[in-house]
C-alpha cells in the first residue's frame, strides 16, 4: 500500500481504494479480481466470510490473540470486497455507525 496507508486512520480507506482499483481493473495477478470474478459470483465472497469468522470465532475461543488479529483481518477485507460488490462505501458504513452511536 502507499505511504496513505501509514496513517491509522487512513488504512481503510486506502484498502478500499484498492478493492475498488482492482474492481474496476480486474488485474490478473491479483487475489482481489478471483473476489470479484470468481464463478461461484458473490456467494465466493460470502463462503470466504463464513470461513474467516469460523476461524475468529475459534481463535478467540483459544485465547490466540496474534491469531484473532489476523482472522479479524481477513475478515474485514472479505467485508470490504462484499461492501464493494454491493456498491456500497465506507461512507455509507461510516454512516450506519454514527446513527448507531
Amino acid at each position: 500500500m502507499t505511504d496513505e496507508a501509514d496513517s491509522d486512520d487512513a488504512v481503510l480507506d486506502a484498502l478500499f481504494s484498492t478493492i475498488e482499483s482492482r474492481k474496476a481493473e480486474l488485474p490478473e495477478d491479483s487475489y482481489t479480481t478471483t473476489l470479484f470474478t470468481h464463478e461461484k459470483g458473490e456467494n465466493y465472497v460470502l463462503e470466504k466470510i463464513g470461513e474467516e469468522t469460523t476461524e475468529a470465532i475459534l481463535a478467540a475461543k483459544d485465547d490466540e490473540t496474534e491469531e484473532l488479529l489476523a482472522e479479524s483481518a481477513d475478515l474485514v477485507y472479505h467485508l470490504l470486497v462484499l461492501l464493494s460488490m454491493k456498491d456500497a462505501s465506507l461512507d455509507d458504513l461510516r454512516d450506519e455507525l454514527k446513527e448507531r452511536f
